[in-house]
């Protein structure tokens, strides 16, 4: 393997993935990060292409979007920054885009990307599975267990954000 072709941990792929409109995405920032390439470059071949990227495989964020996002993210607005909406890449468009840039890194990081994708499709198919189950035993056991079966319901809940109020409450 070359020097210039680093590892891409899978973990930090799964990091840079979020869900928007329903769809896992990643930044175009954050994978041209991945791929070793500038975002402006990645830009400029999705539009040198916009054949291989319809609007299932990459779509432009809206300002509240990517205002969400940031804030979520807790990024801060230092100097410098985007001037435009940034582009999100579904798991097929991060695919069509190491297609396009064709470097080694592009299509050792697209490896990457689908493994970090797959993963978050496995641990979403899981937690339904074990729904299910949990579903079948509530059924066959009796009163004496609703207790367990609503403490584990409550583990597998995802844990709610408590964000304490800035500024003055309105009356």
């Amino acid at each position: 393997m070359e020097k210039s072709v680093t590892a891409v941990k899978v973990e930090r792929v799964e990091k840079a993935i979020h869900l928007i409109r329903g769809e896992r995405v990643i930044l175009d920032s954050d994978l041209a990060t991945l791929y070793g390439v500038t975002t402006a470059r990645l830009n400029q071949q999705v539009k040198r292409n916009p054949e291989r990227f319809p609007v299932d495989f990459t779509f432009l964020l809206t300002k509240k979007e990517y205002d969400s996002l940031m804030l979520h993210n807790a990024t801060s607005k230092g100097r410098g920054g985007r001037r435009k909406l940034p582009l999100v890449f579904t798991e097929h468009g991060a695919l069509m885009a190491a297609n396009v840039l064709s470097s080694k890194r592009a299509v050792q990081a697209s490896v990457e990307v689908v493994r970090a994708f797959v993963r978050l499709r496995q641990m979403l198919f899981s937690n339904a599975e074990l729904g299910r189950k949990l579903n079948e035993l509530e059924r066959k056991y009796d009163e004496q267990f609703k207790v367990v079966f609503v403490a584990i319901r409550q583990l597998m809940m995802p844990p709610e954000s408590k964000r304490k109020q800035i500024g003055f409450a309105r009356k």
